[in-house]
């Protein structure tokens, strides 16, 4: 189901908001992650193959993996909290179903359920080889807090 149908977002410019808080974001910018697209309660990032970002049998490392899921997943978040809020991650859990092998990866984050402060999100990796064709490598859920009135919490 198309999350964007599902939810009504508290702040009609969270979109340039997501963006400008990825555009921040120093470890999306080094693994070479960016936003494919943004919508309410979904996110989608994806992320070229790099033999730096690989682990030792070539394939990209989990923790890589998790990194970009995890920030799917907070930023499909985002798109549903105040325009003041921040997002902090408070738990995830991934599942790895398969070696993520291809020519680019695809992350999407997608809300579950939205709350004031405690927000529940999935997230699916997609590997995609060179001919187009995609493959679930892994799953996450992850538990997102909305956090206000920190100024070291950006929005």
């Amino acid at each position: 189901m198309n999350a964007a149908a599902r939810f009504e977002p508290r702040d009609p410019h969270f979109e340039q908001r997501v963006r400008a808080s990825f555009a921040r974001q120093a470890a999306m910018a080094t693994i070479g992650a960016s936003l494919e697209s943004i919508e309410a309660g979904r996110v989608v990032i994806v992320l070229p193959y790099a033999t730096a970002l690989t682990q030792q049998h070539g394939f990209l490392h989990a923790g890589m993996l998790a990194a970009a899921l995890d920030s799917a997943c907070g930023y499909a978040g985002s798109t549903l909290m105040p325009a003041d809020a921040g997002v902090l991650t408070i738990e995830f859990k991934i599942n790895l179903l398969a070696p993520a092998q291809g020519q680019r990866f695809r992350m999407v984050g997608e809300v579950i359920k939205p709350g004031r402060t405690v927000t529940v999100a999935e997230g699916r990796a997609w590997a995609i080889d060179d001919a187009g064709r995609e493959r679930l490598v892994a799953t996450m859920g992850a538990t997102l807090m909305a956090v206000t009135g920190r100024d070291n919490i950006l929005h």
